[in-house]
């Protein structure tokens, strides 16, 4: 006798979606400024992504949590000024607890308050369901944001200068590939990313199609 398979969770379902099939970066290529921009060094790339998720997780839940009592006039600048007092709360611990790197990310940290990934989440998801919901899926969009961010910066970083998080990895008779610290080799990265996805993804509907035959 087959054992009925268990429902997926609903909390699972949203939180896998950011980091997978609606990865905000590279399905549905959100925050792209910050990620060519900051991505230069893996702690920088990671410290945008945390500092993103946290923003997205506590707007997240604040607009779920008080969606009924926001009038739908002023709805999309509620959402913006509780998305900015969140980012400001971000910049201060950056800036009090880390301020080497948050000089480093210089305007990128404030700019996350127009971030489409943040205030489209608040608007599509966040502002029609409940807070449990709204903070999974945030943690799913940040986990896939920070991701990718982690992906990039890591490459780069690797290429670039030999190192990881200060750390060489390369030995010291590689010679680094400037121009992947620099905007240039975000692009590049970026684009190399997308031709695996595709080629992946061409390899899949093939099997797929096969399987079929």
């Amino acid at each position: 006798m087959n054992t009925p398979e268990k429902p997926t969770s609903p909390l699972f379902l949203d939180f896998w979606s950011g980091l997978s099939q609606n990865n905000p970066v590279f399905v549905q290529m959100l925050g792209l400024c910050p990620a060519m921009a900051v991505s230069n060094s893996l702690v920088n790339g990671l410290a945008m992504g945390l500092a993103t998720t946290f923003v997205l997780l506590c707007s997240s839940f604040l607009v779920s949590a008080v969606r009924r009592y926001i009038p739908s006039e002023v709805r999309l600048t509620s959402y913006i000024l509780i998305i900015a007092t969140f980012v400001t709360v971000a910049d201060m611990v950056l800036a009090a607890g880390f301020p080497e790197i948050s000089k480093a990310l210089g305007p990128f940290i404030p700019l996350i308050v127009v971030n489409c990934m943040i205030l489209g989440r608040a608007e599509a998801f966040a502002g029609k369901v409940g807070p449990l919901r709204a903070l999974a899926d945030a943690a799913g969009m940040g986990a896939g944001f920070t991701f990718a961010l982690i992906l990039i910066s890591g490459f780069r970083e690797l290429l670039g200068s030999g190192s990881l998080l200060g750390y060489n990895v390369l030995g010291p008779r590689f010679e680094p590939w400037v121009f992947m610290v620099m905007p240039p080799g975000g692009f590049l990265t970026l684009g190399l990313i997308f031709l695996f996805m595709g080629w992946r993804m061409e390899r899949i509907a093939g099997r797929e199609k096969g399987a079929k035959a």
